[in-house]
């Protein structure tokens, strides 16, 4: 059995390592990373992130940690494109078709404030399972596959969840219905 001190070596080595695999391939990350989504700062963000998430979890031998390094940087910014796709998705649902060139941009303005404010207030009522699971989906672009195996449940439960969770966004954006009455005779 090998002394606690060479397991401590060990580990000091291995993270000397990291650090210096990292530095040489971290040019080579930041182009891929711009390459695919298409800004520097970004990308020079996402490899950073990517340095913080290796440097707190546990080590991981890999025999070719370049190409590893590089595996996971168009992982991420794969990861990346996929979150601002689902943002975008969000975004472009919430958006009102104005067809009467009538309304002005401000009574349009108000409006999309009001329903993203009601469907906030919705999202808050449902259950706290029905509301993570709607987030996960529409703000993380998750699959339902993916839902149902991250929270140990299964793929009927989160199509029931969401839903649940679609209906109550679509009430809260409905108009009132109605009055039941009928005409002429008072209240």
């Amino acid at each position: 059995m090998p002394a606690e001190g060479a397991n401590d070596a060990d580990g000091a080595s291995g993270r000397a390592r990291f650090v210096q695999v990292f530095l040489a391939q971290r040019a080579q990350m930041e182009a891929l990373v711009s390459r695919r989504i298409g800004c520097r700062a970004t990308a020079s963000d996402l490899v950073q992130e990517l340095f913080l998430r290796f440097w707190r979890r546990p080590q991981v031998k890999v025999e070719a940690l370049d190409t590893y390094l590089l595996r996971c940087a168009g992982n991420i910014a794969i990861d990346h494109l996929r979150s601002e796709g689902a943002r975008e998705r969000v975004n472009d649902s919430l958006q009102l078709e104005v067809a009467d060139d009538h309304v002005s941009a401000p009574h349009v303005a108000l409006e999309v404030n009001s329903d993203l404010q009601r469907i906030e207030a919705a999202l808050r009522e449902l259950p706290e399972r029905t509301r993570q699971i709607f987030l996960l989906n529409r703000i993380h672009g998750r699959k339902y596959a993916e839902i149902a195996k991250a929270m140990g449940l299964s793929q009927s439960a989160v199509e029931k969840h969401m839903m649940r969770a679609l209906e109550a966004c679509k009430a809260s954006v409905a108009p009132p219905p109605a009055s039941t009455r009928k005409p002429g005779k008072a209240p």
